[in-house]
């Protein structure tokens, strides 16, 4: 049996080494004819040249031989289909280029010596993803109609219960529009066609290669065939010689623009790989006939050629027998299995494949053996050598005596590890997080979409939690980026073991991630109490304490939720779940809410507010108003600067509900910057008041305006374009702005007061102002707040703190000026504390400039 299935490779070499057996009378009865030739496109194959006559490889290589035969070749076009019609009619005499199959051998008669062997590939408008035929279900396939791969096509999808839709087509170029046009998903053609036209259509090639054919010329059954013996031997002795005019015409039509290095390439390789299918038909040959002396003398001296050309070959090729011995192996089953030929031949998968790879191979096997299928199937083989796990795309063959019976299997395998590496790699990249793993945005919108659209149809509920950790930037910000990322990780970590497996945590971006819920209970009660229930426990492991960089570190969650019936669709769904999150951030954080309607609302009129403030920006709907600042002794000292804004469809919005969206936006610089050119201009006109020359503004500034760069040149431009004097500014700040970066704080200070500009400390003692700091800061005044003027004669502890801001600024040698006086008993109590000035409602409302007096006022 080893003996056999050696010479059956060696016949492959057969047709190589003999001359074409073509006597005189052979010769006399096929030359001086007409032959009819049917011609469908299949460039770089088969085409028509200008003159109209044969052209492409096939076309070349039978102009040739008639030539040489005194043949009159008469072409006749004719799409794929109507071709094997004319040709099963008689109408036509040959037709070049057909793959060979079983089926075809009934009707059809074909030459020894394969003229070309082919593959086919898929060819997309995108990478579409497909690793495995498999993929191909429910997509739109564009196929040549009554094509071999049509039928491979479909008997592979009947074998696998898939649903590949085909569209069956009169030609490859028109499976091109098709999916050129968004007609179709796929289109399938022989790799030398599509690699050579996709680019025209800008399609893309798919890495998978199936259905390898062998191509031939053929004529009607048992017609013609003095003719395919002469095709015989020309193609002997061409393939025989490698400067022949078969080779000639194979690099003519490889050339750029005809084809693709790796067309040619391949087609090399897999015409090797191919030939090894005709182990079929040689060891049959080989079984039940002896070759003369001087064929198998040739045909041994062909040995050491024939080893060498299927050792190089770039798959595993072996041959076993029924009971699943190996008979013939190449190089590389060799060293995939670590050893020499002859130590494998005769042994079984047993001694070179774990038990689960074994189980596995003989299955496939069997169906061969036995069952006499053309298998081709993806295997997952773990060797014993090194105990690595390869995948292979394997086609294996029944070989078969001449009565039919099957004897052994011939196998091609190839290596695909690599490519699905690539591959996962890829989706990988394409659907997960790189930090955490977790499902990224596109993943999950994908598997919501899907959830969705199952809840919609009234089986079960559904719900998304979306998760954003509070005050993570300060972290990113004290401990860094790598820190930050950890706990992101460790984060990720947890939330995935509190959920089922059919729930999705993904990471929706920076901070924030998002928990899908899908098949909850179909009642909105049940499905709730669910919901909160899971809400609570993953906001309790999230407050559990974090290990990052050898310190301990813990967080708060702030997690929005919406149920599937809050919505129409995903984008709304996740909208929804994104405001009772930030619901939940502005009650205070470090807790979960449910959306509901008034949410949206609330949304609407922050949208509203926001455009109307772009608005008054650039339409200056903006006013000031001045309230007045007293001396203990009764005179205007000046006054603070606050900013008024009456909107043409909201009315007068209060700055409570205005400022902090502006400061929220970024709107906050531009405001404020028209606020201080406004103060200044102010100032520059009362400089010519000798009653009010004196008077100064007090402007305060929001955090943004004191931490933009640019803040001491705009201050100092704004200055000198209006003509103020620099020593009747007051700028304020808050406790509160002097936390961020303080160092940055002071110094921009320090620029400031060298131009003469004072600042004063307000809502001083409602902070967490160091007093380190506080004598460090260039300060002029402190400004005790209201809420403790309020509750000055009720409260002995408010009574005590003024005295102690009193006695702290006449120790620093700061003013003090009282915000919020509203009765002339507080006035008396502040001064009797030793209190100097005074603001408030009891001296003075917010006024225009217009109304400001300047009138002495000394209460009691």
């Amino acid at each position: 049996m080893r003996r056999i299935a050696v010479l059956a490779l060696l016949t492959l070499l057969v047709p190589v080494l003999l001359p074409p057996p073509a006597t005189a009378d052979d010769t006399s009865l096929v030359q001086h004819r007409q032959l009819v030739v049917g011609i469908y496109q299949n460039p770089p194959k088969l085409t028509v040249s200008a003159d109209g006559m044969p052209s492409g490889i096939f076309g070349d290589l039978l102009t040739q031989i008639a030539l040489q035969e005194k043949w009159h070749l008469k072409p006749v076009s004719c799409d794929w289909a109507y071709c094997l019609e004319l040709l099963k009619s008689g109408d036509i005499d040959i037709l070049p280029d057909v793959a060979f199959s079983e089926a075809r051998a009934q009707v059809m008669s074909f030459h020894q010596v394969p003229a070309l062997f082919s593959w086919s590939r898929l060819y997309s408008l995108t990478d579409n993803q497909i690793a495995a035929l498999a993929d191909l279900a429910g997509q739109q396939v564009a196929v040549l109609r009554d094509s071999s791969q049509y039928h491979f096509l479909y008997n592979y999808s009947q074998q696998h219960q898939l649903d590949i839709k085909l569209q069956g087509v009169k030609s490859l170029q028109a499976a091109f529009n098709l999916v050129a046009a968004g007609q179709a998903d796929v289109a399938v053609a022989n790799h030398l066609f599509g690699n050579g036209r996709a680019a025209e259509f800008e399609l893309q090639a798919n890495p998978l290669r199936f259905d390898p054919v062998e191509l031939f010329y053929a004529t009607a059954y048992g017609r013609n065939l003095p003719i395919l013996e002469v095709i015989d031997g020309y193609l002997r002795q061409w393939q025989a010689e490698p400067q022949s005019y078969y080779f000639q015409t194979i690099n003519h039509w490889s050339k750029p623009g005809l084809a693709t290095t790796d067309n040619i390439s391949m087609l090399l390789l897999w015409s090797v790989i191919s030939g090894v299918l005709i182990v079929l038909i040689a060891l049959t040959l080989i079984w039940y006939q002896r070759r003369s002396i001087i064929q198998l003398n040739r045909l041994r001296l062909s040995q050491d050629r024939l080893t060498t050309i299927l050792n190089s070959v770039d798959a595993h090729i072996y041959i076993k027998d029924k009971r699943f011995r190996y008979q013939y192996v190449n190089h590389k089953i060799a060293e995939l299995f670590g050893r020499l030929p002859e130590q494998i031949v005769g042994h079984t998968d047993n001694m070179f494949f774990d038990a689960k790879t074994v189980s596995q191979l003989q299955v496939n096997d069997e169906r061969v053996l036995s069952g006499g299928e053309r298998i081709v199937e993806e295997e997952i083989n773990t060797t014993v050598k090194d105990n690595e796990e390869r995948i292979f795309l394997s086609v294996k063959l029944p070989l078969r005596h001449a009565n039919g019976e099957i004897y052994a299997l011939c196998g091609i395998s190839t290596d695909v590890t690599e490519h699905k590496q690539n591959q996962a790699a890829i989706h990988q990249l394409a659907f997960y997080d790189a930090l955490t793993s977790l499902p990224n945005r596109r993943l999950l919108l994908e598997r919501l979409e899907q959830a969705f659209s199952l809840a919609g149809r009234g089986a079960t509920q559904g719900a998304i939690l979306f998760i954003d950790l509070d005050h993570f930037k300060d972290l990113n910000d004290t401990l860094g980026h790598a820190v930050g990322d950890e706990l992101l990780s460790q984060v990720a970590s947890r939330l995935s073991d509190q959920l089922r497996k059919s729930d999705t945590l993904a990471r929706f971006g920076g901070d924030e991630f998002v928990v899908l819920l899908p098949e909850l209970q179909p009642r909105a009660d049940l499905a709730g109490q669910r919901v909160e229930l899971l809400a609570m426990k993953l906001m309790d492991i999230l407050s559990q304490p974090f290990q990052l960089a050898e310190r301990t570190y813990t967080i708060s969650a702030s997690i929005g939720i919406a149920m599937f019936s809050d919505a129409d669709n995903v984008d709304e769904l996740l909208q929804r779940a994104d405001l009772a999150m930030y619901d939940a951030k502005n009650r205070g954080r470090c807790r979960y809410c449910f959306y509901n309607s008034k949410l949206q609302a609330t949304v609407l009129e922050r949208s509203a507010m926001l455009s109307g403030l772009r608005q008054a920006l650039a339409q200056q709907q903006f006013s000031l108003h001045f309230q007045p600042q007293y001396h203990l002794d009764g005179q205007v000292v000046g006054a603070e600067v606050l900013l008024r804004w009456a909107d043409p469809e909201l009315g007068q919005v209060s700055p409570a509900e205005f400022i902090p969206l502006a400061e929220e936006c970024g709107l906050i610089l531009p405001i404020g910057a028209w606020v201080l050119q406004q103060s200044c201009l102010q100032l520059a006109q009362w400089q010519h008041d000798k009653q009010k020359s004196g008077w100064h503004l007090a402007v305060n500034l929001s955090v943004r305006q004191l931490h933009d760069p640019n803040f001491v040149e705009l201050v100092r431009d704004t200055l000198y374009l209006s003509g103020a004097n620099p020593e009747n500014l007051v700028l304020e700040l808050t406790e509160t702005q002097l936390l961020q970066d303080i160092e940055a704080v002071i110094l921009k200070m320090q620029q400031l007061g060298e131009l003469g500009i004072r600042f004063s400390l307000d809502d001083f003692g409602t902070g967490y102002s160091s007093l380190s700091y506080l004598k460090r800061l260039p300060l002029n005044q402190l400004k005790i707040d209201g809420s403790f003027v309020r509750d000055l004669l009720d409260d002995p502890s408010d009574a005590a703190i003024i005295r102690t801001i009193l006695a702290l600024g006449n120790s620093l040698e700061l003013e003090v000026i009282a915000e919020g006086v509203e009765t002339v008993a507080q006035y008396q109590a502040l001064a009797k504390l030793g209190c100097q000035q005074f603001q408030g409602y009891l001296l003075g409302r917010p006024a225009p400039v217009a109304k400001l007096s300047a009138d002495p006022q000394k209460p009691g």
